[in-house]
């Protein structure tokens, strides 16, 4: 800890890396790891344009169920932590050197961009400030949930929508998850009731990066990584790509890595520490010590991720 907050103090530019165990905490379930009637499912398959263009009445239901249950839950105690470092007086005070902090996520439930607005708003920034900020400061590789694309290219307009149900078709679709052992599968929902552009009324889908589909601001991202010289790798594992890739780049340009995840299966090396435990518990003491920052609402990790 020690030497971490010593590498803290000397660093420069800053990125923090995060993937779903960041979120774990506030009981987000992993991609992976969805429950109930959706096990009969390979999640992966679900998040393709074809699986999209094959069935979107399928796929919708999986996304309101995610929106769902993102709607429900709060940030954590991480991701305050790494929202706080957004402010440019707390990254200062904390390290001293610092020119710059990013956290690039791969995670689309929208927590990290919740709690960096309060973080601000509990500083008084103002509402351009905190708009520049965050534009600034948190990268959504993988896009955001709650945000809506129409599938007409001709149109393509994006909007961000937190209203649940999105529409009244998927209404109490989410319920069927918790009672898979009495349904066996999931209703078929026509597209003209699913969710429609409000620009040309053409079927919508979720504005998400799904496989095969090139992530959001890669060169932003691409320009962050290659000149930070501290990287915060923050539950994702080594073998997720490009995270792994990202840090890699930190090492081998002369920066430091340091891990905080359940497991860490980097390969070690004298510029690479590793803290094993839950984000929530571990990171905000490592980033502050004993002056952690006061979040009221932020979820102490007693809440179950299934």
């Amino acid at each position: 800890m020690e030497a971490f907050q010593e590498i803290l103090k000397r660093s420069k530019n800053i990125v923090a890396i995060a993937g779903a165990g960041l979120s774990a905490g506030s009981g987000i379930p992993t991609f992976r790891g969805a429950g109930g009637l959706w096990r009969k499912y390979d999640a992966i398959s679900l998040a393709t344009p074809e699986a999209f263009r094959s069935d979107p009445s399928l796929v919708w239901q999986f996304y309101h169920y995610r929106r769902t249950i993102a709607g429900q839950k709060s940030p954590n105690a991480a991701h305050y932590a790494l929202a706080s470092l957004s402010i440019p007086s707390v990254l200062k005070r904390v390290a001293p050197n610092a020119e710059s902090f990013t956290l690039v996520t791969q995670n689309i439930d929208g927590l990290s961009t919740r709690a960096f607005r309060e973080v601000a708003q509990r500083h008084s920034l103002s509402e351009r400030d905190i708009d520049n900020l965050t534009r600034d400061t948190i990268i959504e590789m993988h896009g955001r949930l709650f945000d809506v694309l129409c599938t007409d290219s001709s149109c393509g307009h994006r909007e961000h929508n937190t209203t649940n149900p999105i529409c009244p078709a998927l209404a109490g679709t989410e319920e069927i998850t918790e009672r898979h052992h009495e349904i066996d599968e999931w209703p078929a929902i026509a597209p003209l009731d699913l969710p429609r552009c409000p620009k040309c009324d053409a079927l919508a889908r979720p504005g998400v990066v799904w496989f095969g589909e090139g992530i959001q601001r890669t060169y932003t991202i691409d320009s962050v990584v290659e000149k930070a010289d501290l990287a915060l790798v923050v539950g994702t594992s080594s073998t997720v790509y490009p995270a792994s890739g990202y840090q890699s780049i930190v090492a081998e340009s002369g920066g430091n890595v340091a891990v905080f995840n359940i497991d860490d299966d980097t390969i070690s090396s004298g510029r690479h520490l590793s803290f094993i435990g839950k984000c929530e518990d571990i990171l905000p003491t490592a980033l502050f010590g004993a002056d952690v920052p006061e979040h009221p609402k932020a979820v102490k990790g007693d809440e179950s991720c299934t």
